[in-house]
């Protein structure tokens, strides 16, 4: 939607309607870290790699602000994910249509993820979160899915990601 006004950009009926347009389109989380923080965020105590959609890095520029939203969160450490700019192999239905080199593109981000030692894979693109989590079962592994808006909510009401282990101390006996 970002694109409208190139692609209608030769359209005398639709081209400044289009413009005018994509000039208000934004993704969630540039829209999150323009609005400021409105609500209370509560700790996650666990550790969260966050992996750039290419739909968000690539076709929008869409980089820091996810991250700045996750940064927000008390006691989640976020780590990154080694070369963020390879895809993981998704990309729409590519992967439906080149299975191998998919599979080998999963396999290798994958590997990645899991050398952050994160507790919780976040992305804003659900094929991210299924080709990575699908990977690494191939290679044994796990690892909690969640997409920035779940972990921001997760923070506004106090309460754990789905599948994500906490990292808090356990209370002393008698607390």
């Amino acid at each position: 939607m970002k694109e409208y006004a190139d692609l209608l950009a030769d359209d005398p009926a639709y081209a400044e309607r289009a413009k005018a347009f994509a000039g208000r389109v934004r993704d969630l989380s540039e829209l999150l870290v323009q609005l400021g923080p409105v609500a209370v965020r509560h700790p996650l105590p666990m550790v969260a790699a966050y992996q750039d959609a290419c739909h968000l890095a690539h076709a929008q520029g869409v980089r820091s602000q996810p991250r700045q939203l996750l940064r927000g969160i008390p006691e989640l450490q976020l780590r990154e994910i080694a070369e963020p700019e390879i895809c993981c192999g998704s990309a729409g239905i590519w992967n439906v249509l080149n299975p191998e080199p998919a599979r080998e593109l999963g396999d290798r981000k994958a590997a990645a993820v899991a050398a952050t030692g994160a507790d919780v894979l976040v992305t804003a693109n659900p094929g991210c979160l299924m080709q990575i989590a699908s990977a690494m079962r191939r290679g044994g592994g796990a690892i909690a899915l969640a997409h920035t808006a779940e972990v921001l909510d997760a923070s506004m009401r106090g309460t754990p990601i789905r599948g994500a282990p906490s990292r808090r101390a356990p209370r002393p006996q008698g607390e």
